[in-house]
């Protein structure tokens, strides 16, 4: 099944959890709803370490409970771990669903890398979970979703693409491929082992750009095509699979979105700007790593040629306002003017891409997408914030909302974003894919651990940065 099938919808535990106010939480004892000890996937010291120091230190003890619960969940439900042919080797299910997905598989474990370095058994899963998305990428660099068993057939075998046995979805999707060179370069970096970066990681990469190459379609459509036989019309592509037409401009032609919808337009503006520092981050490894100064170089003449096109193509000057982004454009002057909560989106710029939150330009853009002139931001009686259109009208996402807390300079905006995800959480103790305006306890995806860790991410932020917001 796909997502979408998976949507589940939750309700309050019991009626003495419902929340009221932010003040309530402070004295009030809370159940214990993380999984027990005994059945949990992987254990962490450092991570346990790190949940003790947070909820000794914040006097807010609701967000303190929610952070014990949230920031562990990808390690207590999701991960399989072990050493396969002498190597580390992770498989990372989302939550409800068994398979893993490139994007959300690297930001699930994304917000443990600082940990890493106190942390030996946490470092050889995250480099495990690096060799499992090389296997990945090797078999399809077009598929989003992939399962453990490499023979494994799909429910979707019957879309109209290339689908192959160990694939569970291939939607082609830019920053599929974003995030696993994010994850590998962050890795890098915090722990300086370059284990996972075998000649087959080195494969990957050069398959990743070959297939942005062929996706800015330069020369004819490529050979991506993708159609679902009598599903929405989200799910599939017109036009024989090939999808809207887009002018060649030198943009990486994204046939989906992080939310696995359709794109209007495919040329997804901030996929784009993520595929420059992806490009960026993979010319480094591959040149100090590899010393292979001309692969290294290829990808920087691509990520420059997309910088450029950015700058040309994905500014937009809408009536009475300041100029902007927009989220998707075709090259011939068609632009979609919305914002959705999955990441990457424009709110998440300053969070994945180095666009101060300062930017003259990101800031017209993060008012305009934080306001209904945007028609996924929702306004309810129980909360305002950014959805999409993946979960329907009137339905807050808490990944947007802990983006919009993690890229704000804001002390006010931050308390918001931390009080909304409070009420969010609906007596659960854990985030959600999305909930209702107007009541949270009308939420899809009770587990959905990339919300989950990333909210642990963002208390983390907080906490070095502003923590007199956390009392």
């Amino acid at each position: 099944m796909n997502r979408r099938e998976f949507i589940q919808t939750g309700s309050l535990v019991t009626t003495g959890l419902m929340l009221g106010s932010v003040g309530w939480a402070k004295d009030s004892t809370f159940p214990t709803v993380r999984i027990s000890e005994g059945k949990r996937k992987f254990k962490s010291v450092a991570v346990e370490k790190t949940i003790r120091r947070i909820q000794s230190a914040i006097g807010n003890r609701e967000l303190a409970w929610m952070f014990g619960n949230c920031f562990p969940n990808t390690l207590d439900t999701t991960v399989n771990f072990e050493v396969a042919h002498g190597r580390p080797d992770t498989y990372v299910i989302t939550g409800d669903i068994d398979a893993m997905w490139l994007r959300d598989s690297s930001a699930q474990v994304w917000p443990y890398l600082p940990l890493t370095k106190e942390d030996a058994a946490l470092q050889q899963l995250v480099a495990g979970v690096i060799n499992r998305q090389t296997q990945c990428i090797l078999l399809d660099p077009y598929a989003n979703a992939f399962y453990k068993d490499p023979k494994k057939i799909s429910p979707w075998k019957t879309d109209l693409t290339d689908m192959k046995p160990g694939v569970h979805e291939r939607k082609w999707e830019v920053d599929s491929l974003c995030h696993p060179l994010r994850l590998a370069h962050g890795y890098w970096k915090s722990t300086g082992d370059t284990a996972p970066f075998d000649a087959a990681w080195r494969e990957a990469v050069l398959l990743i750009l070959k297939t942005f190459r062929e996706q800015q379609r330069k020369d004819g459509p490529g050979p991506y095509h993708f159609q679902r036989r009598g599903t929405t019309p989200s799910d599939t592509l017109m036009l024989d699979g090939y999808g809207n037409p887009a002018r060649p401009v030198g943009l990486i032609y994204s046939m989906f979105r992080p939310s696995d919808d359709a794109t209007i337009f495919p040329l997804l503006v901030p996929s784009n700007f993520f595929a420059v520092i992806s490009l960026c981050q993979a010319a480094e490894i591959l040149d100090q790593v590899h010393h292979d100064h001309t692969s290294a170089a290829q990808c920087l003449r691509l990520a420059d040629e997309v910088e450029q096109a950015l700058r040309e193509y994905a500014v937009i000057q809408l009536p009475g306002a300041d100029p902007s982004y927009a989220y998707e454009v075709d090259g011939y002057g068609g632009h979609n003017c919305m914002d959705d909560a999955n990441v990457p989106d424009l709110l998440s710029l300053p969070y994945l891409c180095p666009v101060k939150p300062t930017n003259p330009l990101y800031q017209t853009t993060r008012q305009r997408v934080l306001s209904t002139r945007n028609p996924y931001y929702f306004k309810g009686r129980a909360a305002e914030g950014l959805g999409g259109p993946h979960s329907g009208l009137n339905m807050i996402w808490p990944l947007g909302l802990i983006t919009q807390g993690m890229t704000s300079t804001d002390d006010g905006e931050i308390r918001y974003c931390l009080e909304t995800l409070q009420r969010a959480q609906a007596g659960t103790g854990f985030m959600h894919e999305s909930f209702d305006r107007d009541d949270p306890a009308k939420f899809t995806r009770p587990w959905f651990a990339w919300a989950n860790t990333m909210f642990g991410e963002f208390i983390l932020k907080v906490d070095a940065e502003r923590p007199h917001l956390l009392d």
